[in-house]
């Protein structure tokens, strides 16, 4: 089987490596054939394209926080019993206190939010 594949370069690239896929999503081909082959390659040329054109930046560890309360149905109320105080918690959130390691590890530990999104660096309310 020819492999056909090419570089993504256009939107044009992209869309036609969409076309190339598809029909592979509706019939699985067998693990190592050549068409298992071509379905990993075009699945690499589109996650390539998706990343240099559409990067999702991660949310800063405020936004993180704020995004699993939503999620989770957490109030700030319950962020203060996590924290320690309800003070701490206004602060966290208000961007004027930075969090402490504590602090992260209980995030991560307790309301599972992917410690690398918390120790992200990022600004305090001036």
């Amino acid at each position: 089987m020819d492999m056909d594949i090419r570089p993504l370069r256009t939107e044009a690239d992209y869309e036609w490596a969409l076309g190339e896929i598809e029909p592979y999503f509706d019939e699985e081909p067998a693990l190592g054939s050549p068409e298992s082959n071509r379905f990993l390659v075009l699945a690499d040329l589109i996650a390539a394209y998706e990343a240099r054109h559409w990067a999702i930046d991660a949310p800063d560890p405020i936004a993180a926080i704020t995004a699993v309360m939503a999620q989770g149905g957490y109030r700030q109320a319950d962020l203060a019993q996590l924290l320690g105080s309800r003070s701490r918690a206004s602060e966290i959130l208000n961007r004027k206190r930075a969090l402490t390691t504590d602090m992260i590890w209980r995030l991560h530990q307790e309301w599972k939010i992917p410690a690398e999104l918390l120790i992200r660096p990022y600004h305090l309310a001036e």
